[in-house]
């Protein structure tokens, strides 16, 4: 069963003040939309995100969303919110997903486990939205006068994401063009779908207003967790004609030895990265003794890891990697290096440090018996 994020983020957001659309202002120095888009990107269960944006925004949104897995080309928005999904939805009939996921662009800190209850409650029902019950007293006024007390009982108010079938929710936006209705939940009804309800929190907040926007801000700063973790890896050197380094193939006048394909940046990042959400290390997750690894490549170690972050509710923040060896020289290959880590750890280039230095002719290194290698992760944890 394949599963596809939608993401709406086509609105100009003129609400939120001066400074561009809202989807696209710094969020704790992230743009709201990249993380938005890396919520679903980085979530195990979700295999496709397109995004609808509007024409003038393909600069932003390729800035925003650089080096995340699983995107789709973005499509162009419509006038209104719906126009806008049905596009969306029609650009992904090339891959037909058996389920969708439609969001808003402005909600980013949506978490991996609505991600999770909206696909998993698909399984028995056709339509499910996710939402909070009204807690506050509700009251009709007329003139800026109180009037009558309207009684919350069975009354929620809508978050997204909003999850259907694929199939069903395309069929019901083709009939509901021109009717502007206000959500997918409404097109689906207008169908004859049926929607179940999933509590969603108070933390996936729209961004709507700049007071929205410092909401978010502190949400960030006083309900998260910075932790890091460390690594290390060793590798000696053998017979061959390449190495790889930190997800690179270099020629060289002799291969590494190992179960895997010895990439010691890459086995050294992945070790940083469990250890900072305490998960235990590379051997316990892929032991060497085991004939399916051997000769395998090191992407898989480090994607397994970044997935475990994600599932411990872990954002990876950024990636630090010294590579400690007289030969080869790193210099030539360092972008590749940095640019194939940040693919695989779906961060902005940014956020991944590849570095080198030599032993000066000492020990086992500067004797060039071997490559070396030490990492540092750091990640954030919701609360």
């Amino acid at each position: 069963m394949t599963v596809a994020a939608l993401i709406v983020a086509a609105g100009r957001g003129t609400r939120a003040g001066p400074g561009g659309p809202k989807q696209y202002r710094l969020l704790g120095g992230i743009p709201v939309l990249r993380r938005t888009l890396a919520a679903f990107a980085n979530h195990p269960e979700v295999d496709h995100v397109i995004a609808v944006i509007h024409p003038d925004d393909r600069e932003a949104y390729a800035a925003a969303s650089a080096g995340l897995p699983k995107l789709l080309e973005p499509c162009h928005g419509g006038e209104t919110r719906q126009t806008s999904v049905a596009l969306g939805l029609e650009a992904l009939t090339e891959q037909s997903p058996a389920q969708v996921l439609i969001h808003d662009g402005a909600r980013p800190l949506v978490s991996a486990d609505i991600i999770s209850r909206s696909i998993a409650v698909l399984e028995m029902n056709q339509g499910a939205l996710v939402a909070l019950p009204v807690t506050d007293t509700l009251r009709r006024a007329s003139d800026h006068m109180a009037g009558e007390t309207i009684p919350r009982d069975g009354l929620w108010r809508s978050q997204t994401p909003q999850s259907f079938h694929f199939a069903a929710i395309l069929d019901a936006h083709r009939r509901a063009t021109g009717k502007n209705l206000t959500d997918d939940v409404a097109v689906a009804v207008t169908a004859g779908l049926s929607v179940t309800m999933i509590e969603g929190n108070e933390t996936n907040l729209k961004i709507t207003s700049a007071d929205d926007l410092q909401l978010a801000e502190r949400l960030l700063s006083g309900s998260s967790e910075t932790r890091t973790g460390s690594g290390y890896d060793v590798h000696r050197f053998g017979e061959g004609d390449h190495v790889w380094l930190c997800g690179i193939q270099i020629p060289h006048t002799h291969g590494l030895v190992g179960h895997s394909d010895a990439d010691v940046g890459l086995h050294a990042l992945t070790d940083a990265i469990l250890g900072a959400i305490a998960m235990g290390d590379i051997g316990q997750h892929f032991p060497p003794g085991d004939p399916q690894w051997k000769g395998a490549s090191s992407d898989r170690f480090l994607a397994h890891a970044a997935e475990l972050a994600q599932r411990q509710g872990a954002t990876i923040l950024h990636v630090d990697v010294t590579l400690i060896c007289e030969r080869p020289k790193i210099g030539p290959h360092r972008d590749a290096m940095r640019r194939r880590i940040a693919e695989i750890l779906a961060l902005s280039l940014d956020r991944v440090s590849v570095k080198a230095t030599t032993t000066e002719g000492l020990g086992f290194t500067g004797r060039q018996e071997g490559l070396a290698a030490q990492a540092l992760a750091t990640v954030r944890f919701m609360q």
